[in-house]
């Protein structure tokens, strides 16, 4: 019977201890830090596809936003709409960001270009805020090898004709200044239109973000009806990207012998 009662004993501290393990990861995840792992190619060559970093939640603050989804339930849905944030701060332009989408609610990683009342427009590849240029210094050409990347397996787009199988896809880059002295590489495949967009007036509790690779990123110069994300509210914003973890070149993180050894706590500039 001593023998029994032990047991059960040993396993209610177990269950607890697994349930207090879940709740600390739980609010861990909530109030602190969000795990991402980059799943396109729109923020190259700052993030590559299959970088694994961790969201910095308290840099701007808390909203419905801030709350994980889990097993397809929005657990702060309801908090949505109220445009507030708790503690929230404002993100700084040129910072890399986190949200979710405004209309699908899935999570989006892009640079933030503009806040309330700026105006954003994109001339012949050449992005203007508030009228000033973000000088573009054209630097060594973006080079990766040809082949499928990701757990979506897609290949990457060139500038150069597409080359065989494992040769080399080359894009032109170059280091881009913004007004308030923030710089970043940009990379550029060919001409788009999304080169050439109409003056964007960025209203109040939104705020305006791009990819750093402009020709392969939905962002906010396109509408949420084509599949952008045009104005993303405030409420929306998860947090920032401060550093990568590691970095997998495989089509899964589990795939540690494809992990790229240069990306190992690398910081998101």
């Amino acid at each position: 019977m001593a023998a029994k009662a032990k047991n059960e004993g040993g396993f209610m501290e177990t269950l607890k201890t697994i349930v207090y393990a879940l709740i600390l990861a739980g609010l861990i995840r909530t109030l602190l830090f969000q795990p991402f792992w980059i799943p396109s190619g729109s923020m190259k060559s700052t993030l590559l596809i299959g970088d694994f970093l961790f969201v910095n939640k308290f840099a701007y603050g808390y909203s419905y936003a801030s709350c994980p989804s889990m097993f397809g339930v929005d657990f702060c849905g309801f908090a949505k709409g109220s445009d507030t944030r708790l503690l929230g701060s404002e993100p700084e332009v040129g910072d890399v960001v986190v949200f979710k989408h405004p209309v699908t609610g899935q999570d989006y990683i892009k640079r933030l270009i503009g806040r309330a009342g700026d105006r954003i427009q994109v001339k012949n590849g050449i992005l203007f805020i508030n009228g000033v240029e973000a000088k573009q210094e054209p630097v060594e050409p973006f080079v990766e090898v040809f082949e499928r990347q990701g757990p979506a397996q897609g290949f990457p787009r060139c500038a150069n004709p597409t080359p065989a199988l494992g040769g080399e896809c080359v894009k032109e880059r170059a280091l881009e200044t913004l007004p308030n002295g923030t710089t970043h590489e940009i990379l550029n495949i060919r001409n788009e239109r999304s080169d050439n967009t109409e003056e964007f007036i960025v209203p109040e509790g939104h705020y305006f973000f791009m990819g750093d690779n402009r020709d392969n990123s939905l962002d906010s110069r396109f509408s949420q009806r084509v599949g952008g994300v045009g104005f993303v509210p405030a409420e929306n914003i998860i947090g920032r990207a401060d550093r990568i973890v590691f970095s997998s070149a495989g089509k899964s993180l589990l795939m540690f012998w494809k992990w790229r050894s240069d990306r190992y706590l690398k910081a998101i500039d």
